[in-house]
């Protein structure tokens, strides 16, 4: 077949092209057509090995997600941090990037789209990055958005096929991982409040840690000696036939400081944080794919259990008072209030406990799960039963010891004369560590430790003449059951 040269073509010789192409497609299309399906799979496949035999390059994909979107793949991570160190050299378009707080240089690595080369005992290989393209945009909700899905592509000659699959990709996991190890990883806080059914993330740099933390000091050595046994016992796990988890139920009054707690454990372990709304996902489907694409070393978090769906076991209380079954509740009319209800999250306890312990459970490996609410009496006992919240820690009013944390952490106090009378108060009076924080902060910038100290004791003062009122005016009550008592309420009982 004659090869023509584009300088030298004229229009007949144009013409005669463009004929042989169109027969080609036209017999092409009978094959297709027409030819039985064993005929044209041989002939397919003749096709493939007369392109290979042309065509000698080798190419392997490397997908950031596993299977249909279900988790992120390890190994884009470690070459994208391998690509870091050697895109630079002749890759135009790059993307640049803060490794960390404490970083003063930008990591850069390869844009979308980009190529780059590099050699490995004399045999040449080319990098090349790309992104599927996002199906068009159906739903109505404002932030939601498909996850785009990178990938980057190894293409080299066959001649090198052993050498790049025995060593060269075992150098390039090695590297990598290096790299990231070096770098001073920023820890990310991920929500599925945005896009509903993925993941969206913002960095996490939260300061709380054990030692900020206003809480009994054997309390945080148990709480610290707990998550360093976890954190090593992928073995003890592996050997008793558990999946490597691990689960908290914090529970206590509002402000006590159930969330800070999440916050010193991520900052302790170095995990990442996933922040679980559960309103927002749609259905227990949902809530396994999301389950999915966490990744090792994290913790995933759902605040406010008691509030976030009816996992309270109301329906069964329903029916105690009712006398109904359940057929029949489900079959009665129901409202426009419990449609639109029925029209949100789907999530059931059956879901949510096979989320925490069941099959799926096991797919992300080393993992803390935690749950906070502020009426632990309303959980149903299947959610909190050992082996699914594996450890309860009470958060309750604070106490001389966490106040003295809070001196030290708001005003650089660790003895004061005024401590004497902030310790006889809190003996009396229940008060969170949230309103002994707002007290100790300084309003201004002319108020010291004595100013701020004297306003912490004036708000205990005030609670406990509150307490005081309440005990006198039950007594009276009780005395005199015809007299009602109405109580105006002060500043302090009203955000009480």
């Amino acid at each position: 077949m004659m090869i023509m040269n584009p300088s030298k073509a004229t229009p007949e010789g144009w013409g005669t092209l463009g004929s042989a192409i169109l027969t080609f497609i036209f017999f092409w299309d009978l094959i297709r057509r027409y030819c039985p399906p064993e005929l044209r799979l041989y002939v397919e496949r003749s096709g493939r090995r007369i392109s290979g035999f042309f065509n000698p390059t080798i190419q392997i994909s490397i997908h950031e997600y596993i299977g249909s979107h279900m988790k992120p793949h390890e190994a884009y991570g470690i070459v994208e941090a391998y690509l870091s160190i050697s895109s630079s050299k002749d890759a135009k378009n790059l993307k640049a990037e803060m490794a960390g707080e404490t970083e003063t240089k930008l990591v850069l690595s390869m844009d979308e789209n980009e190529k780059t080369t590099d050699e490995f005992n004399g045999a040449q290989v080319v990098w090349i990055s790309g992104k599927v393209p996002s199906p068009p945009q159906t739903s109505s909700f404002p932030y939601h958005r498909e996850t785009e899905k990178r990938y980057y592509k190894l293409k080299f000659h066959r001649r090198y096929k052993k050498l790049i699959t025995e060593s060269y990709l075992e150098h390039v996991v090695k590297t990598g991982r290096d790299r990231i190890q070096e770098r001073n990883r920023q820890r990310k806080l991920y929500t599925n409040g945005y896009s509903k059914s993925d993941w969206s993330h913002i960095v996490f740099d939260h300061p709380a840690t054990f030692e900020t933390l206003a809480l009994e000091r054997e309390k945080k050595e148990e709480i610290i000696e707990d998550l360093l046994s976890f954190t090593k016992g992928r073995d003890f796990y592996k050997r008793i036939g558990k999946a490597w988890k691990r689960g908290y139920l914090l529970y206590g009054p509002p402000g006590t400081g159930k969330s800070t707690m999440i916050a010193a454990m991520a900052n302790f372990l170095d995990y990442d944080v996933y922040d679980l709304e559960l309103t927002s996902v749609k259905n227990n489907t949902e809530l396994r794919k999301l389950l999915a694409e966490t990744t090792s070393r994290s913790i995933i978090v759902i605040e406010d259990i008691d509030c976030s769906l009816d996992l309270t076991g109301e329906r069964k209380n329903k029916m105690e008072k009712s006398g109904e079954t359940e057929t029949e509740i489900i079959k009665k009319p129901s409202s426009r209030r419990d449609r639109e209800a029925e029209s949100g999250s789907q999530v059931t306890l059956s879901g949510l406990l096979n989320f925490i312990d069941g099959l799926w459970s096991s797919c992300a490996g080393e993992r803390v799960i935690v749950f906070t609410t502020n009426h632990v009496e309303k959980l149903d006992p299947a959610l909190t039963r050992r082996g699914r919240m594996d450890k309860h820690i009470e958060f309750s009013y604070c106490k001389f010891e966490g106040f003295k944390v809070l001196a030290k952490n708001y005003l650089n106090l660790e003895e004061h004369p005024m401590f004497g009378s902030v310790e006889d108060l809190m003996e009396k009076v229940k008060i969170t560590p949230a309103d002994v924080a707002e007290n100790l902060m300084p309003k201004s910038a002319k108020e010291g430790p004595d100013e701020c100290l004297q306003s912490l004791i004036n708000a205990l003062k005030e609670v406990q003449a509150i307490e005081t009122n309440k005990v006198v005016a039950a007594a009276e009550q009780e005395n005199h059951p015809q007299l009602v008592i109405e109580w105006i309420p002060t500043v302090q009982e009203t955000r009480d």
